[in-house]
């Protein structure tokens, strides 16, 4: 991959250099497909794994550039973050055992670089979105140092013109700003390859784009972000927003996204992707043009068409577009960038099998699917399956409305089982990855329901980090397993291991279903509160949501004693009683460092202020509730241990 420079990429000198390589590049490829010099006539299948990296509490560790610097295998990358690495495996033909062999390649991989984890006590967990990141874990600390990833996130942030800002509803709804790019780390993926020629790009495609849905439905794995139930598969709703360069407010007019779905189908070529995306979006990494592709192919070299290659890379479709060279030779790939992480490899391999076939087999069923479905059916269909997984309903080919649990199991799987089969994937390498597929629609456990389902049956046990902790912790160990996710037994509390790692900071345990009041409201709304909340402390805001005071049961009961005989029954505002200057404290606030605070100040209520607003509160309560664990830990340990 071309690296840009260190220097700032809005250096307009330097951009224009590049848009002229860029379009020098696009010029190149049409004529080298005019010419026949892209290699056709064979179909090869790649794919790329992106993991976490956990510490032994399974919370997100930054040693993802020691683990790659002892490993010294250059098929281990890079990601934007430092707890996030992301490994290849070598490109095969798309026919007998490539499935097989592939898997093999992936745990292989996984093996290598779960054994140079070890030496940094760090764990190597495949899943879409670990439900132990915090907001606090997204800190630019935590991006890896590369020119790259910095240029990215100053150019995207330069485009915005202001903070990240997110919105996602599901079960529960999350609102938060950002401040970087690093929201993108959140995700990972693995990303499946088809090699295909010219001629056939534009249709194979179309059918990438038709199928998405529904082996999306099929592969959920990411319902859980910062605690709160979102969509099926979150990743699709985050990463949109993650990089997108559009000013707030701009989403409502024609601009695309960075991440998209694409507008319409492809009619004639590859190249009507990249005009449009050249066209669409402004260069954000601006990398040194060092090579002039018709010289290149002059000499008989084929070129590496490094200006597009970058831009490309900045644009984020869930099937792109790929020119790439393999044993010297020149080719064009469809990435399917659709499919989460996990929950195993066998798992991934059966999402692969499942998207292969069909790719292979749909047309022979259907013909042009451009004509035999609607565009926006397509894409409407893609979100519904990001939000609901298998039991979203999908308008199909057919005009029918189905379950897409339904629309699989009774059309789509004989499809691909038939594609592969066309494609000479040997029988007992169908039958695996297909009943995998197959049995997971039978029983409706997507990883994403697993996930839930196991945090449900936690609910009266522990605090919500220990059920996240908890979560991520069976999933590293049942996809050591490698059995399917359908066959996984429920995550359990004991699988969070020792608490005290969940109570570390205090955003790991602060109350943040929150009752607050206005200052100018009556005061006896703040008595009834407490009353029927069973609380002792009501945060007070202004019309603004920020916040500006704190009326405590002491306060309240002191105005009942002292003042309110003399009120005469007035209405008496909130603001009269209210304590305005207080003492706040951060989400990543350490345990100790809160307790010693509230001691010091002999307060007995903690707000938790982040970027000026109110997102939590911790009270002596919070606190008597750790002690009490630390105590029953203490007691059993000293219950267990032998006499002296």
């Amino acid at each position: 991959m071309l690296e840009p420079p260190k220097e700032d990429y809005a250096d307009p000198h330097r951009r224009r250099l590049f848009m002229k390589g860029l379009l020098n590049d696009l010029r190149a490829l049409e004529q080298m497909i005019a010419e026949g010099r892209i290699e056709s006539g064979v179909r090869r299948i790649g794919a790329e794994q992106e993991v976490f990296l956990t510490d032994r509490a399974f919370k997100p560790t930054s040693t993802g550039a020691q683990i790659l610097a002892e490993l010294k295998d250059d098929q281990f990358k890079t990601e934007l973050g430092l707890f996030n690495l992301e490994f290849n495996v070598d490109p095969l033909e798309f026919t007998g055992d490539c499935l097989r062999r592939t898997e093999r390649q992936m745990n292989d991989r996984l093996d290598q670089l779960r054994a140079v984890a070890e030496r940094f006590n760090t764990e190597v967990v495949i899943t879409g979105i670990l439900p132990t990141l915090r907001k606090s874990d997204l800190g630019l600390e935590n991006m890896t140092p590369l020119p790259r990833y910095f240029a990215l996130n100053n150019a995207i942030s330069r485009l915005r013109g202001g903070a990240f800002e997110f919105q996602i509803t599901g079960t529960d709804e999350l609102i938060l700003r950002h401040d970087s790019v690093m929201l993108e780390a959140c995700n990972t993926s693995c990303q499946v390859h088809l090699q295909v020629g010219p001629g056939e790009f534009a249709s194979l495609y179309n059918v990438a784009q038709a199928i998405a849905a529904p082996v999306l439905a099929a592969a959920v794995n990411s319902p859980l972000l910062f605690g709160r139930r979102l969509w099926k598969e979150t990743r699709i709703a985050l990463f949109q927003q993650a990089v997108d360069t559009r000013k707030p407010g701009h989403q409502l007019d024609d601009r695309s996204a960075r991440v998209s779905f694409g507008t319409g189908w492809l009619r004639q070529s590859v190249l009507e992707i990249f005009r449009d995306d050249v066209a669409r979006f402004r260069v954000v990494l601006a990398g040194e043009v060092e090579e002039d592709p018709f010289e290149a192919m002059r000499l008989g070299r084929p070129p590496r068409l490094a200006a597009l290659q970058l831009h490309n890379s900045t644009i984020y479709r869930w099937n792109r577009p790929c020119y790439g060279l393999f044993q010297g030779r020149p080719h064009l790939r469809i990435e399917n960038r659709v499919l989460p992480a996990g929950p195993t490899v066998l798992d991934e391999m059966a999402n692969a099998g499942f998207w292969l076939g069909l790719m292979n087999g749909l047309t022979a069923k259907y013909g042009d699917v451009a004509k035999a479905m609607d565009f926006d059916t397509a894409k409407s269909n893609f979100v519904a399956a990001a939000r609901l997984g298998l039991t979203a309903q999908f308008r199909w080919i057919d005009g029918v409305t189905a379950p897409a649990g339904e629309l699989i199991r009774d059309q789509l799987l004989p499809l691909a089982e038939a594609g592969l089969a066309k494609a000479g994937i040997v029988s007992e390498d169908i039958r695996r990855y297909l009943g995998v597929i197959e049995q997971r629609v039978a029983t409706g456990r997507t990883g994403a329901q697993w996930l839930l389902d196991s945090l449900a049956g936690m609910r009266s046990h522990g605090s919500s980090a220990e059920r996240l902790c908890a979560l991520t912790a069976s999933t590293a160990r049942q996809q050591r397993e490698d059995r399917p996710v359908h066959a996984w037994v429920p995550a359990r509390i004991e699988d969070a291991g020792s608490w005290r790692h969940s109570f570390l900071r205090v955003e790991q345990y602060m109350t943040t279903d929150l009752y607050t009041v206005h200052e100018d409201e009556v005061i006896d709304l703040v008595a009834n509160l407490m009353d029927w909340r069973r609380i002792r402390h009501v945060p007070v805001e202004d019309d603004e949501h920020r916040l500006v005071g704190l009326v405590s049961y002491r306060s309240l009961l002191r105005f009942l004693a002292r003042d309110l005989p003399h009120g005469r029954g007035n209405p008496v505002p909130v603001s009269t009683i209210m304590t305005r200057n207080l003492i706040t404290i951060s989400p990543d606030t350490p345990t100790l460092e809160a307790i010693e605070l509230m001691r010091q100040s002999k307060v007995a209520c903690l707000p938790v202020v982040q970027d000026g607003r109110l997102v939590g509160v911790v009270t002596e309560r919070d606190f008597l509730d750790v002690a009490a664990k630390l105590l029953q830990a203490q007691l059993g340990d000293d219950a267990a241990a032998p006499p002296a």
